[in-house]
Parts: structure tokens; C-alpha cells; sequence
């Protein structure tokens, strides 16, 4: 049903939007920078190994921490609530033909 859809696309999207800042913050990309010990540590380790000791500017880990600091651009808002969207249609989808069977 198209409402059904309807529905699942955008809970899809403003439930990643609403839960991207938390994401970030469980993985260690908080506004007071990278926390010790977390995924984020590691990801920034493994980044400046890498690129000879620094993390480079526009790299995940930066895009990321730049992110769980200031909080999502206008861009990554989009991008975040277009791949919400797309879960929700896909869980829609999967579920409808769940129901089939």
C-alpha cells in the first residue's frame, strides 16, 4: 500500500537523521573530540599510520569528527535522510513480502 510506504520512507529518514548524532557519539566522535579508547581512537590510528602520522583533511575519520563535533551539515543531513529513506523502503518492502508467505 502506498501510504505504508509513505510511512516507512520517512520514518526511515528522520529516524537516521535523529539517531546519527547518537551513532556518532557511541562510536567516539563527540563534540569535546575523538574519546580514548573508542572505534573513533582506532579509525583515527590506523588513519594517520597510514598518511604518515596525521589524518588528512576530507578523509572519513575527519568528515566524521567534524561531524560528531559541530554536528551535521546540510549535505550530510541529505545524504543521512536519503539512506534512512531507503531502509525504510527496503524494510517496507521486505516486510510486505514477509506477509505474502
Amino acid at each position: 500500500c502506498v501510504s505504508g510506504t509513505i510511512v516507512a520512507v520517512t520514518a526511515g529518514a528522520v529516524g537516521a537523521v535523529a539517531l546519527a548524532p547518537v551513532a556518532l557519539g557511541v562510536l567516539g566522535f563527540t563534540s569535546a573530540g575523538i574519546a580514548s579508547g573508542s572505534v573513533a581512537a582506532g579509525m583515527m590510528s590506523s588513519a594517520a599510520v597510514a598518511n604518515g602520522g596525521g589524518v588528512a583533511a576530507g578523509s572519513l575519520v575527519a568528515l566524521l569528527q567534524s561531524a560528531g563535533a559541530a554536528g551535521l551539515s546540510g549535505a550530510a543531513t541529505a545524504a543521512v535522510a536519503g539512506a534512512g529513506a531507503g531502509a525504510g523502503a527496503g524494510v517496507n518492502r521486505l516486510a510486505r513480502l514477509l506477509r505474502r508467505k
